[in-house]
């Protein structure tokens, strides 16, 4: 028998032996976990015939200068007392555990006096079936196209979405992928979804695209290409910006850009400083003045086209209209990776010539506003019925309570945005989490925390689970039903004091009216 399947097997029931299985009831699988071992989700395990948390509490510090690794605690057999020195503590969900089965409270809920005023943190690690991430890719280069499949070991996980400026954009994982499809599909897309939200390197390919290497808070990789830099606009925002950085200099400059070529004789800038027209032609579509559509097909060309001969967009050049020998041109893509300098001969054909050190100096300008290409990885969930009802009796009034801004709702301590409309529907920057924040589930589905923070009044009136409310030092002492072990962790640099960002908030009794 294999260790995994070991971890599912079931026997009658009965009175329990010396060195039985025992059952974890943390999450729907239920797993029987032998002495030493742990489930299937390497979260829970048997530690003297007692199920724990493997991963320690996590106690989020919010001192005067943030940041910084996270410091385990010492143990209470070192002499640790509960208290934290110099710092503002907020208990996350990180390694708290969870609320299931439904009928049980939140495995913690935290009360902490804050300037006068009696505050309640409810904690849970939330199981979530219905999630995903929204990945955006600093990139001009073609990825795929709109709605094209994007695969993780072969397995569809997601699929590309609108683009953004200056970004490609993809939406991952969802129910459909992680329980509507076969087996394969839903082991991979968790997988998927858990290293992506703990912000480990993951290599994703896409149909009739590219393969990228995507990390949180890293530059893309597309087809063993390491990405320096995202665009500084569209090839028309590039000609508005610099238009007088090349007046006198050149008689001619074309950005390249797979959405909006820009030609600065005919843009708008370019005729408010005066240039006077040069008789060239764009093959593509004439969008306004200056302006052009569809020059070439995405790729990883010059400004995320094809091409790589930026002659290939020009047509002939129109004596009549201002084009004559000698004119000069300045060819450059919208990060200012690619650029050439030509000038026109004697049948007004342009021909390249060393780049002038005059121009150099504004390539480097649009080199220099360009910011690095990153990776950004939001990970997108919804807190259901099981969730909601460990924090209150009535899971609704959290929900409204939560739209009516009464209560502050955090993921792992890190501010999340809520979305309108019916549920509790949140999204996080998974950089702002401590490590290794999320875990899993093999039903399949991810395991996130989540805090709700309010006044003790509004819990109170919100039908909380008053009897279950804990002094903070109470917590740390006393640990819970799971807890294993504590430890701090500093917050990132720029996040707020979750406890800070409830006081002011709504009144409790305009909650529920």
């Amino acid at each position: 028998m294999s260790e995994l399947s070991e971890r599912f097997a079931t026997h009658d029931p009965g009175e329990r032996q010396v060195g039985e299985k025992i059952r974890c009831d943390a999450c729907p699988v239920m797993c029987y976990i032998a002495e030493g071992r742990s489930g299937a989700c390497d979260r829970y395990g048997n530690r003297n015939g007692r199920i724990v948390r493997l991963d320690p509490l996590v106690i989020l510090e919010h001192a005067v200068e943030a940041g910084g690794p996270a410091v385990p605690f010492a143990s209470e057999a070192e002499g640790w007392n509960g208290h934290l020195v110099d710092a503002r503590p907020f208990v996350t969900a990180i390694g708290a555990g969870t609320t299931y089965p439904d009928y049980k409270p939140a495995p913690f809920i935290v009360s902490q006096e804050v300037e006068g005023v009696d505050l309640i943190t409810v904690v849970t690690e939330g199981i979530f079936s219905y999630c995903g991430v929204k990945v955006k890719i600093d990139t001009d280069r073609h990825l795929g196209p709109e709605t094209a499949t994007v695969r993780a070991e072969g397995e569809a996980v997601g699929h590309v979405t609108t683009g953004e400026y200056g970004s490609q954009m993809l939406s991952l994982g969802g129910v459909s992928h992680l329980t509507g499809a076969s087996k394969a599909e839903g082991r991979v897309t968790c997988a998927t979804l858990l290293d992506l939200c703990n912000r480990k390197p993951v290599e994703l390919s896409i149909e009739g695209g590219a393969t990228v290497m995507v990390e949180a808070g890293k530059p893309p990789v597309i087809d063993g290409k390491r990405e320096e830099r995202m665009r500084v606009g569209c090839g028309s925002a590039t000609i508005g910006m610099f238009a007088s950085q090349w007046r006198g200099l050149v008689d001619e400059v074309v950005v390249v850009d797979d959405h909006i070529t820009g030609v600065v004789s005919e843009h708008q800038a370019g005729k408010v400083l005066g240039w006077e027209d040069t008789g060239i032609k764009i093959v593509g579509r004439r969008s306004t003045p200056g302006r052009y559509f569809k020059v070439s097909k995405p790729g990883l060309g010059w400004g995320g086209t094809t091409i790589s001969d930026p002659l290939s967009i020009l047509g002939d050049w129109n004596a009549r209209k201002g084009a004559r020998p000698g004119l000069s041109l300045l060819m450059v893509s919208t990060t200012g990776e690619q650029f050439a300098y030509y000038e026109l001969d004697e049948n007004l054909k342009p021909i390249e010539k060393p780049f002038p050190e005059r121009l150099q100096k504004s390539v480097r300008l649009i080199e220099e506003n360009c910011e690095p290409a990153l990776c950004t990885v939001l990970f997108m969930g919804g807190a259901g019925g099981s969730l909601r009802a460990g924090v209150v009796e009535n899971p609704v009034n959290l929900t409204r309570s939560v739209h009516a801004e009464g209560v502050y709702v955090t993921c792992g301590g890190a501010p999340v945005y809520v979305w309108p409309g019916g549920g509790i529907t949140f999204m996080v920057d998974v950089t702002r989490l401590p490590d290794n924040a999320f875990g899993y589930v093999p039903t399949p589905a991810l395991v996130a925390p989540v805090e709700f923070t309010m006044r003790r009044d509004l819990y109170e009136l919100l039908g909380g689970h008053a009897a279950a409310i804990r002094q903070l030092p109470d917590v740390l002492a006393s640990g819970g039903e799971y807890l294993n072990d504590r430890k701090s962790a500093r917050a990132p640099a720029g996040s707020p004091w979750p406890l800070l960002q409830q006081l002011g908030r709504v009144a409790p009794r305009r909650m529920l009216s």
